[in-house]
């Protein structure tokens, strides 16, 4: 599972003109990607993670601060461009297996007691936000649960 974070003071994303999730404080974009071994371990490591990184002000963690995370399916983290000049998805799962992935993701932050907002996994969104630094941290769990 791999997660793009952005540290920020308000962010939104809009599903055919409507706003499906939105927060209007300090808190974290979640861009997350899915691929075909993904499980529970990873769902579960990605979650605390998120909740626990010290990523905001003051070396605050969402944990902390009891802040919002706006999660957003996208599956194009997976994308491979080093060959050719078209990106190939090979990497990321087919949306039967990422869907109740990024489901259980979403749990599992609530269940750890952080606010989430989510956007329409599938759906073509928009997602409006602004970045709190810049700040951008990059997570992989394969990195960290292989090692």
């Amino acid at each position: 599972m791999r997660a793009v974070l952005q540290r920020v003071t308000r962010a939104s994303v809009t599903v055919g003109g409507e706003v499906v999730g939105r927060i209007d404080r300090p808190g974290l974009v979640a861009l997350v990607g899915i691929t075909h071994t993904d499980g529970p371990a990873e769902v579960a490591w990605t979650a605390r993670k998120i909740r626990d990184l010290r990523l905001l002000r003051d070396e605050r963690s969402p944990g902390d601060e009891d802040a919002p995370v706006l999660v957003i399916s996208q599956f194009t983290l997976y994308g491979d461009a080093r060959k050719g000049r078209r990106p190939t998805w090979a990497a990321a799962a087919p949306g039967e297996v990422s869907e109740p992935l990024y489901d259980a993701l979403c749990a599992a932050l609530e269940e750890l007691g952080t606010p989430v907002e989510r956007g329409v996994f599938g759906a073509e969104m928009a997602v409006e936000l602004v970045n709190d630094g810049p700040f951008t941290v990059v997570l992989d769990s394969a990195d960290s649960l292989s090692s």
